[in-house]
């Protein structure tokens, strides 16, 4: 075979496969049954984190790290939540580009959301102190903690889906 022919033929097959649905992912666990205590566990957590904490800015911090992590399960159940909430559709779009989109969102929420960036993306240098101090002067010291908790748990489920191969639009609460 040419070169040539290779080249065509590598283009075909990867024209093939791009136009290919993609496979269905292999049976994967089901982690609430698998480990129930640590799934009680995770779930204990997440109601600890929620409280006290205004249910809009908690989907918002959701979305973002679901979208960071690239967890559509968790992105689908948490933009449905915040619709059914009453959210705002168009903030509900602009979570994504929240730095070019400044004005749907309070300066809290700002902060929040910069703050779940830096923490859910922490392999990329830690947590910038300017981060860190801008969150703290729009949060009270509980309420930090039940946002940074807040970030932890949604980070934890993101990983949970993906490695479970989750379904997005599946809720299986």
């Amino acid at each position: 075979m040419t070169n040539n022919e290779n080249a065509t033929q590598t283009t075909a097959q990867a024209a093939a496969r791009t136009l290919a649905p993609a496979p269905t992912p292999a049976p994967r666990l089901n982690f609430a049954k698998a480990a129930p205590k640590a799934f009680k566990a995770v779930i204990g957590l997440d109601a600890a984190a929620r409280d006290g904490l205004d249910p809009a800015l908690v989907e918002l911090i959701q979305i973002r790290a679901s979208l960071l992590n690239g967890c559509a399960y968790c992105l689908h159940m948490h933009t449905s939540d915040a619709r059914k909430a009453g959210e705002d559709e168009a903030r509900l779009h602009m979570v994504g580009v929240w730095r070019e989109a400044r004005n749907f969102f309070t300066e809290k929420e700002q902060a929040a959301l910069d703050l779940t960036e830096a923490v859910t993306l922490v392999h990329r240098g830690g947590i910038p102190d300017d981060v860190y101090a801008r969150a703290a002067a729009h949060f009270d010291e509980t309420e930090l903690g039940h946002v940074l908790a807040l970030i932890f748990t949604i980070n934890t489920w993101n990983r949970i889906a993906l490695s479970t191969a989750k379904v997005a639009g599946e809720d299986e609460r």
